[in-house]
C-alpha cells in the first residue's frame, strides 16, 4: 500500500532523529547564551542567497537584503530563512556559529535527500507535499521552542566597595 505524504514526512522525521533542525535548535542553540533575531519571513518560494559585497556578507531573502557580520552567520540565518521562521535565537558566542551552521545545513540537505529517496518513483507533486509538510512542522516546533531573550543575559559582577 502506497504511503501518504504525511506518513513519508513522519518517517523522515523519525530517521533524522537528533540530527533534525528542530532538535539541533532546541538542544544545542537554546541551551546556550543567545540573542533574539527577527527575520520577517519571506514570501513562499522566495529565493535565499548569500551575497559577498564590498561592505561584507549579505543574505538576500526574496527582495530583502540582511547585512550579516560574517559568512557563518549568513549560513546560519539562511537555513531559518528557507524554513520561513519569524524570530529565532542566534548564538551570542560567534565561535559556535560556524559549527552550528554546518550542522543545520547538513540537516537541511539530509532532509532533502531523504525526501528524494523515500519518494523515489513517485510524482514530483508528492515530493513537494512532503517537503512542505516537513518545513511547516519544523517551523512550528521552532516557534514553540521560542527565540530566547531579546538581549543576552550577562552575569553581574559582585559589587566592590569604593577605594578611599
Amino acid at each position: 500500500m502506497p504511503q501518504t505524504s504525511i506518513q513519508i514526512a513522519e518517517e523522515i522525521t523519525r530517521l533524522l532523529g537528533e540530527q533534525s533542525i528542530e532538535s539541533i535548535y532546541r538542544d544545542k542553540i537554546l541551551t546556550g547564551r543567545t540573542r533574539q533575531y527577527e527575520m520577517k519571513p519571506p514570501k513562499k518560494g522566495a529565493e535565499v542567497e548569500i551575497i559577498h559585497t564590498l561592505l561584507g556578507v549579505e543574505l538576500k531573502v526574496g527582495n530583502r537584503r540582511l547585512l550579516c557580520p560574517d559568512l557563518a552567520t549568513a549560513r546560519y540565518l539562511s537555513v531559518f530563512a528557507r524554513l520561513g521562521c519569524e524570530t529565532i535565537a542566534v548564538p551570542y558566542d560567534i565561535t559556535n556559529t560556524s559549527r552550528l551552521a554546518d550542522e543545520l545545513e547538513s540537516s537541511w540537505y539530509r532532509m532533502l535527500l531523504l525526501i528524494e529517496s523515500m519518494a523515489e518513483g513517485r510524482s514530483a507533486r508528492l515530493r513537494r507535499m512532503v517537503e512542505r509538510h516537513l518545513i511547516a512542522t519544523t517551523r512550528k516546533s521552532i516557534a514553540e521552542a521560542g527565540s530566547g531573550p531579546k538581549y543576552p543575559a550577562f552575569a553581574q559582577p559582585a559589587r566592590r566597595k569604593p577605594r578611599r
